[in-house]
């Protein structure tokens, strides 16, 4: 009965503050001289409209459900990886290396595994380098991780202006890669490659590792009580560096989808935002890895229909932008309130027991 009103408390306050948002972003479009219910039925219906733009919702939430994952793994230990976007970019950054050195010269299937794996390893570093100083030196992970996102743009900056930077040296990007190592298209006259197939089952194995598996449990737990944990024998900082070091493998994995299986290429601001919509992702479902999934695909829908949306009218393409930042403060906002009535829930029934 607890974890069915718990589902139902979030689904409640997960499409309120999803009505929420598109309400108050809807309000401004008089504004612009667009009738608001208009523009709505304009949207929706446009997402919906053929193959083609309902694939591009798939190709959309393909990267966000692993920022939304990266989050949400450490979140479960108690722990905020803010700094998804810049292992994001790691990922970007090894996949393309290795698909641009060896796409060609070795079997296309080769060398988009070992660009996985590099993306992977790439993002797994830098997570565990932000989990050890949690663990080693108590530094706050919300403002590590949050400043390695910056230090790690920086350099991919730089190397796209010197080592990966296009052979014409015109542009901030890379040559584009060869055709070989692209991900592979799985749905006919659409975009969706086999990147959305990796991300769905990245989160099939993350639920599988926090719910199936000791170590899942050793996290979780150091998560709920720190001192529980230890005094049962589990060692806290090492749960910190793990769970980091997971997490920062799966933002890496989303610049291998990403790279490998749509831009084909790296360039300057690259999904500048994947990372801060994951937070948002992760939050609205409450950090559970199943849950991460639907809501990538709301925001999916979002970015789709604001796309439809300043195609079809006269508002601005910052549309999307509005919509997504709207929907990401009442998560954010209902986030808080449905944590006060979960607390006031727990001590009604403490009270009542006693």
């Amino acid at each position: 009965m607890s974890n069915r009103r718990t589902f139902t408390d979030l689904l409640l306050w997960t499409v309120l503050a999803f009505v929420l948002g598109l309400v108050v972003c809807f309000s401004f479009l008089p504004l612009m001289g667009i009738n608001p219910f208009t523009a709505a039925a304009t949207m929706f219906g446009g997402v919906f409209a053929d193959v083609y733009t309902m694939g591009n919702i798939l190709v959309k939430m393909t990267p966000l459900i692993l920022t939304g994952l990266a989050f949400a793994f450490t979140f479960k230990a108690n722990l905020y990886n803010i700094g998804a976007q810049g292992q994001f970019y790691v990922g970007c950054t090894c996949a393309v290396s290795v698909s641009l050195a060896l796409g060609g010269r070795m079997p296309g299937w080769i060398v988009m595994i070992l660009a996985m794996l590099a993306s992977v390893a790439g993002g797994a570093v830098i997570g565990f380098l932000i989990g050890y100083l949690k663990a080693k030196f108590n530094a706050n992970e919300f403002l590590v991780s949050m400043m390695s996102t910056y230090v790690i743009t920086y350099i991919m900056q730089l190397l796209l202006r010197t080592v990966l930077q296009e052979s014409k040296h015109e542009y901030i990007k890379t040559n584009k890669l060869d055709k070989s190592v692209w991900l592979p298209k799985i749905l006919p006259g659409t975009s969706v490659t086999l990147g959305i197939v990796i991300s769905l089952a990245a989160a099939v194995i993350v639920w599988f590792i926090l719910y199936k598996t000791t170590l899942g449990f050793r996290i979780r737990v150091t998560g709920q009580n720190m001192d529980a944990a230890r005094l049962s024998g589990i060692n806290p900082k090492k749960e910190f560096m793990t769970a980091f070091a997971i997490s920062g493998a799966i933002a890496g994995l989303a610049g291998f989808v990403e790279v490998n299986g749509l831009q084909h290429m790296l360039l300057t601001g690259l999904d500048s935002d994947v990372g801060s919509y994951g937070i948002g992702i992760a939050i609205m479902a409450s950090a559970h890895p199943i849950g991460v999934i639907f809501s990538s695909l709301l925001f999916g829908i979002l970015q789709v229909g604001g796309t439809v949306l300043s195609h079809s009218t006269d508002a601005p393409a910052s549309i999307i932008d509005l919509m997504l930042g709207f929907v990401m403060l009442f998560v954010l906002i209902s986030f808080y309130f449905r944590r006060k009535v979960e607390l006031a829930r727990m001590k009604k029934k403490t009270a009542g027991e006693e």
